[in-house]
């Protein structure tokens, strides 16, 4: 799949992170490799903390949507559906390793390490070149219906 999941299951989302919808947000294209799923992302200058360095908040954004996109695609696997269960976090631990360089592209990895029907844990990190400045877990779980998020693509 070379279309990104977010313009392939939610072109309407306005997600500050992920959504293609949202002409001020970080709109993140996640794409299928494998098991594995992967993003290239250009920071500009409005994203970083200081001089050449991406501010902290806008790493965990990118990997909390990231990792929440490759959650339900492998939710949708698992349960056969057509169609992302639309999916939230519900808990997410980042390690900010290094300063993250704005002067480039910031890579995005994320693998499904635990999972049942509705819940997965995934683990993503976030590079510049070959160095990792970033790490996460999270547990992301397909909300039902009368939940807020319920079909938010």
């Amino acid at each position: 799949m070379s279309q990104s999941l977010q313009d392939r299951y939610a072109p309407e989302n306005h997600c500050f992170g992920c959504g293609p919808a949202n002409a001020k947000g970080l709109r993140i294209k996640s794409i299928v490799e494998g098991d594995e799923v992967v993003c290239e992302w250009q920071p500009e200058r409005h994203h970083e903390a200081f001089e050449n360095m991406l501010n902290g908040g806008i790493c965990g954004a990118l990997l909390d949507c990231h990792c929440n996109w490759t959650a339900a695609w492998h939710l949708m696997n698992r349960t056969e559906a057509e169609t992302p269960p639309c999916t939230v976090t519900a808990d997410y631990h980042i390690k900010l390793l290094a300063p993250t360089p704005t002067d480039g592209p910031v890579h995005l990895r994320a693998r499904v390490v635990e999972s049942s029907d509705r819940k997965a844990v995934v683990e993503g990190e976030l590079s510049v070149g070959e160095k990792v400045t970033a790490t996460c877990r999270g547990t992301f779980v397909a909300v039902r219906e009368g939940h807020p998020a319920y079909h938010r693509w």
